[in-house]
């Protein structure tokens, strides 16, 4: 089988073992599988997995099955499974027929169980789990048999079947396979791989009270699928010598090859689902989808599109050793998507009233604006204006320094396609706030240039009073304030939490045009940054937008300084 689509595909060593494996005709074709626990939302590091997976077959015209791990019913759900079906087809993937669940094989896995006890290979140890790990030895020191390693083979099937019928409690006993105590890997000193939970599972319901572990049920499910390259990260390097063990004592029909590839690691966030957990249960964070989060769920609540993901992915490659990547780098990914897509409006964040003096009061006139300033094909809008408008508070100081090229007493400024205005006025409240200008506007300057060539270096966005959309505003920064926040042992991670990740405004205005805007659409909002609906809280009767992104990483210059003084 020859490559279907790998014209831009990067050839990593991953895709140089496939393409070997097919040459040589070990393989006449591939078949990936992603495998998650349904234990929590995806966030970034599975979409690495992801696109790297599903990107195979793709490219090779084949499949890749997804199949949900669910041996822990304790920590897992339906709600997951729904959510990360939904993850994988948002980032454009489709498995087709090839839905599995580890579940599925619970009964086929039960069996090579008591093959391997007939064998003589598993034994029922009744060691405690504390017990377990003391036996087990040290990086320097070799471990201890158990003293329920050499029962028989007939007393070890008794005992086995007493633990499927419920008659031991959870913790009381478990199924090990014997392998070898002295070895350098303390994986294969005989691991567990089955151990009693009474507890009911999403899928099968009390049927069973023992499960099987995960490197038990891994590679079984993927040989019984027909895997061929089993894709995994590499944490589970040292768990390969117990993947081969499996399916070699065994003598499988068929043996998948495991290959490791360095995981995601991403600087300002955690990518524990258990820290995540710990974030959304002691309300750190407003739900899985929160837009601070990158869970998948978040990520896409905030505004980021598939391709900026599957782009990121690609950038960021597929390597043998660990290492960081910048969230720069996720950043820059979805400003060059919207970049190139993303139509331009007008949106004021923070208004501070103007009202043009010289301008007619019951007069309304309208600029045409582009939508995309490269691209013509994506057509213009009409922009209402009118005496009174709003512009950016920040677009405006009293007192402005020599490089402050914005509006300033007595200054002029161009408004973006409209007119020259000049400050003549400046309105405060009692607690001395500036509340309101006043301005006058050069009519000789409409569509934004002066017939005499005089040249204004400031050129500012603005909103009509009178027809401008209230809409509330979410900002959202990096959710932590330090580059690893996991990684200091002394301390929670929690204490690293940037105190500034939302911030809300309530009172934006934003051009009349968005009253009609969707849950699918992106926008530059000049100056500004990109944003969307939020798909949550978002109504007709109130809009709610999230800033995807700034136009710029200014994470350096405006926030590090601030938060890590």
């Amino acid at each position: 089988m020859t490559p279907h689509d790998t014209a831009d595909k990067p050839q990593d060593f991953i895709r140089q073992i496939i393409a070997e494996d097919l040459k040589s005709g070990k393989h006449s074709q591939v078949i990936t599988r992603f495998p998650p626990e349904p234990n929590g939302f995806l966030h970034i590091g599975h979409a690495k997995s992801i696109c790297l997976n599903f990107g195979i077959a793709k490219e090779y015209n084949s499949v890749c099955h997804l199949r949900f791990d669910d041996t822990n019913p304790g920590k897992e759900s339906t709600e997951y499974v729904e959510a990360i079906k939904e993850d994988v087809r948002w980032l454009g993937y489709d498995w087709g027929e090839h839905l599995y669940y580890a579940s599925d094989y619970f009964d086929k896995l039960y069996r090579y169980a008591i093959q391997l006890i007939e064998m003589g290979k598993a034994y029922v140890c009744h060691l405690s789990g504390e017990e377990i790990r003391a036996y087990r030895g040290t990086l320097t020191e070799p471990g201890k048999e158990s003293p329920y390693r050499n029962r028989s083979v007939e007393e070890n099937l008794e005992l086995f079947e007493r633990m499927r019928a419920g008659e031991f409690d959870e913790g009381e006993c478990v199924l090990r396979a014997k392998i070898d105590m002295a070895s350098p890997n303390i994986l294969m000193r005989d691991p567990v791989i089955y151990r009693i939970l009474k507890i009911p599972h999403h899928r099968t319901g009390d049927k069973w009270c023992i499960y099987p572990m995960y490197d038990f049920t891994h590679c079984l499910s993927d040989m019984l699928e027909g895997i061929t390259h089993s894709l995994c990260t590499l944490e589970f390097e040292n768990n390969r010598p117990l993947y081969d063990w499996f399916l070699d004592t065994l003598k499988t029909p068929c043996h998948p090859q495991q290959i490791e590839f360095a995981r995601l690691n991403i600087n300002y966030t955690v990518m524990s689902k258990r820290k995540l957990l710990q974030l959304v249960d002691e309300g750190h964070v407003n739900g899985w989808d929160d837009p601070r989060m990158l869970t998948l769920s978040g990520l896409r609540r905030r505004g980021y599109t598939p391709a900026s993901i599957r782009n990121f992915c690609d950038i960021i490659g597929i390597g043998k050793r660990n290492s960081w990547v910048d969230m720069g780098v996720l950043e820059n990914a979805v400003r060059d998507d919207l970049n190139d897509h993303a139509p331009r409006v007008l949106g004021v964040l923070r208004p501070l009233k103007v009202v043009i003096t010289n301008y007619p009061e019951e007069q309304v006139e309208y600029f045409e604006a582009q939508n995309h300033p490269k691209n013509p094909e994506m057509g213009t809008r009409p922009l209402p204006f009118c005496r009174e408008i709003y512009i950016e508070a920040t677009d405006f100081m009293e007192d402005p320094p020599k490089k402050f090229f914005r509006l300033g007493p007595g200054r002029e400024v161009r408004l973006r396609y409209a007119y020259f205005i000049t400050c003549q006025e400046v309105i405060k409240d009692e607690e001395g706030n500036v509340v309101e200008l006043r301005c006058t506007y050069d009519p000789e300057t409409r569509g934004g240039s002066a017939p005499d060539g005089r040249k204004v270096k400031g050129t500012i966005h603005w909103v009509s009073a009178r027809h401008g959309i209230p809409a509330e505003i979410r900002l959202y920064d990096r959710l932590f304030t330090v580059e690893h926040p996991d990684m200091d042992k002394k301390k929670d991670f929690k204490e690293f939490l940037n105190p500034h990740s939302l911030d809300i405004l309530t009172d934006a205005i934003v051009e009349p045009g968005l009253a009609r805007a969707t849950l699918d659409d992106r926008f530059q909002f000049e100056r500004q940054g990109y944003f969307c609906l939020d798909s949550k809280d978002s109504r007709p009767d109130h809009l709610v937008f999230n800033r995807i992104v700034t136009l710029r990483d200014t994470w350096q210059k405006m926030n590090k300084k601030n938060l890590n003084p």
